[in-house]
């Protein structure tokens, strides 16, 4: 399986623009710029969508895993924060945090914890990531 992704940058690092768009189309010519990574400005960035992919991929995971040990979740609430931060080399994403809550019928918590842990190691996006990867685990 391959899937794409495209962007496309006009102008300075500061003062210009550019558009994200997806193999599916679900994002289309989205706006990312300057402001939108560093500002709070409207539009989206490479940040973001790394959160986003982190946090569905683990999830999907996750409800993997448990139906392999014999449960089915009732839900999954992943959320991934991405910190980028400025190194000497440059600007590094160093950590994805993951924000668990999930409602499992019947697991225990030890059981939950391990199997958290093992979607959080196992995940593809966990695994391309250079980074420190952390979660948070709640059964709710």
């Amino acid at each position: 399986m391959k899937r794409t992704g495209s962007a496309v940058w006009r102008g300075d690092i500061k003062g210009g623009k550019g558009e994200i768009s997806t193999q599916s189309g679900v994002l289309s010519n989205t706006q990312y710029s300057f402001a939108t990574r560093f500002e709070n400005g409207i539009g989206t960035n490479p940040e973001e969508l790394i959160a986003a992919a982190h946090a569905g991929c683990f999830a999907m995971a996750f409800s993997l895993i448990l139906g392999n040990a014999g449960f089915t979740p009732e839900s999954i609430d992943a959320k991934a924060t991405v910190s980028l931060e400025k190194q000497d080399a440059g600007f590094a994403i160093t950590t994805s945090h993951l924000e668990v809550t999930s409602r499992i019928p019947g697991i225990d918590e030890a059981t939950y914890q391990k199997l958290a842990g093992e979607a959080e190691k196992n995940c593809p996006v966990s695994k391309v990531l250079n980074a420190k990867i952390s979660m948070d685990a709640k059964l709710g």
